[in-house]
């Protein structure tokens, strides 16, 4: 079993992933009813703080304490307990994340800060909400570089040996997240403090927005890689199997690595400024993306095939009749995988530079990360939650609760079908995101947003109603897991990190080689945005024409 101190460390941070999940939630509810224009904000409240605290809570808090949660007691079961330095920086890591939570929470509800998540230049929030979005950015780099430290300390004690798979795939993630994050840290401290607290007068739009987005991207990888952690390291012991191929899965990790930073410029595809040459490029780069994706797809229907074979399954689908259907743990990440489908063929519409045109900043775009962040990631999220509270605060994992469970997910499944489709095609019939309601002056195309079952602001509020109902059995699920589910006693009741076996025999050392995989890395991230980003800072010299601030709401 993993220490207490580890359980502890991993519990805060899972907890505190809720309590974000739990408000922002709540504000996703407010906004599909405003869209709708079935409910008015009392007037100290405004749609797009509402709109911006649903952003940051769930894209921003709720994933990234989860997921060290998550990593914190993965680390600590494949490479032992952690020392005294490496758990203490982690709990340096986390009280910086969480003053900067709460210190954006407060500029936010105090309408000091609804510039949404992305913050986009040329809006201006109060200097402290970017001193919050620093100090968040910063406490991540303690946290990830103690599960670092960590490897580390156990590659010295195990010299020439590969590292157990989930401990490889955590390191992809966390060196993934600080390379990235090196963006949205350079904005934030070298542009926005100093523009923010009127230090200077003008910003650079074009800078800011391509550094955010040289984060922003590989933001979604690190939302992703956790679950497919998950997907490749607990499903196949689930369902009675092992890891499929590990050298596959370790490869996979470090193409995300490679291609996941140097394709910023596809979410700036309409925007000036930037040459088509290295929008090409890195569209180019993006595609490659799709490849690791498609191979993750492969290995978990080979690991399905192949313990479905064992259990006798015959004929093309026999194994899916073997899975453990029973196993909320299970069924939660299977249709998560499912979901990926869909949302993994959006994104490829996305960056398809003249699909692009048609669906940029519409609500189709909202759609899409709500059925790849809000489906595959949060779905596999919650799978992984009713176990691991049980697992690390000793309790059972009662028949009442798994039926609560499979409720929470298959509420979440239509609640997401209904809200995200309808979203897909009000985004096809030109319905803009980023706003609250509005008609046009009665212009008839936005009038068609109000009337028909799927084209329908009307779906999009079901949706969001049934996906709160399911938020709200998910908080309830966590508190009994907290709380008032039964002590387990025997050996038998005890909760397992179900980790399935990796044969590491034939996998290659050089999938290891750190100092390679993240040198070509950089090398990558040099080609794709060096230039483009150094012509944007010589613009700005020779025409110093940046942008004042713009307070809008």
């Amino acid at each position: 079993m993993i220490t207490k101190k580890d359980s502890r460390l991993a519990l805060t941070n899972i907890v505190t992933a809720y309590i974000a999940f739990l408000i922002g939630t709540f504000c996703g509810l407010l906004q599909v009813f405003i869209r709708n224009n079935a409910l008015e904000l009392p007037a100290w409240l405004d749609y797009y703080q509402v709109l911006t605290a649903h952003g940051v809570l769930l894209a921003l808090v709720f994933t990234t304490y989860f997921i060290f949660g998550f990593l914190v007691t993965g680390m600590s079961k494949t490479l032992g307990g952690f020392g005294s330095k490496v758990r203490f920086f982690s709990w340096v890591g986390y009280l910086v994340m969480t003053i900067g939570t709460l210190l954006a929470v407060v500029m936010i509800l105090s309408g000091k800060a609804s510039v949404l998540y992305t913050f986009y230049a040329p809006l201006k929030a109060s200097g402290w909400f970017y001193v919050a979005l620093a100090l968040f950015v910063v406490g991540t780099w303690f946290s990830g570089g103690s599960l670092i430290g960590h490897y580390l300390v156990w590659k010295g004690q195990n010299k020439g040996k590969l590292s157990p798979l989930f401990a490889f795939m955590t390191i992809t993630t966390i060196v993934l997240w600080i390379i990235a994050s090196l963006g949205v840290a350079a904005t934030v401290l070298f542009q926005f403090i100093p523009w923010a607290f009127g230090w200077v007068d003008t910003i650079n739009v074009e800078l800011s927005r391509s550094l955010f987005w040289y984060f922003g991207h590989p933001l979604v990888y690190f939302w992703l890689l956790p679950a497919y952690i998950a997907w490749y390291t607990i499903v196949p012991k689930m369902i009675g199997g092992k890891v499929f191929s590990d050298s596959l899965a370790r490869l996979s990790f470090i193409l995300f690595l490679l291609f996941s930073i140097p394709v910023g410029f596809h979410h700036q595809l309409q925007e000036p400024g930037i040459s088509s040459f290295w929008k090409f490029l890195q569209t180019i780069l993006t595609f490659m993306v799709i490849i690791p994706s498609l191979m993750t797809a492969f290995s978990m229907f080979a690991t399905f095939e192949t313990a479905g074979r064992k259990k006798g399954a015959t004929g093309l689908f026999g194994w899916f009749f073997k899975l453990p259907w029973k196993d909320v743990r299970f069924t939660a990440l299977f249709i998560a995988m499912f979901f990926f489908i869909p949302g993994g063929a959006g994104g490829i519409i996305n960056a398809s530079f003249s699909l692009n045109e048609v669906i940029h900043n519409t609500l189709w775009v909202v759609g899409h990360f709500h059925i790849t962040v809000g489906t595959p990631v949060a779905m596999t999220f919650f799978g992984l939650t009713f176990w691991l509270i049980p697992y690390l605060t000793g309790r059972k994992l009662t028949k009442a609760i798994q039926k609560l469970a499979f409720i929470q997910i298959i509420t979440w499944s239509i609640g997401m079908t209904l809200m995200s489709t309808a979203m897909h095609i009000l985004g096809l019939l030109g319905a803009p995101r980023r706003t609250a309601y509005t008609d046009y002056a009665n212009h008839p195309a936005a009038l068609e947003w109000f009337n028909g079952f799927l084209t329908n602001h009307v779906t999009v509020a079901v949706g969001g109603s049934i996906l709160f109902l399911s938020a709200m059995i998910l908080i309830l699920i966590v508190l009994q897991s907290l709380f008032t589910l039964p002590k387990a006693e025997s050996n038998t009741e005890f909760v397992e990190f179900p980790l399935a076996e990796s044969d590491i025999e034939n996998t290659p050392k050089i999938l290891e080689n750190w100092w390679l995989w993240i040198g070509i890395a950089l090398l990558l991230i040099a080609i794709a945005y060096s230039i483009p980003l150094g012509a944007m800072m010589q613009h700005h010299h020779h025409m110093p024409t940046g942008s004042k601030g713009f307070i809008t709401w």
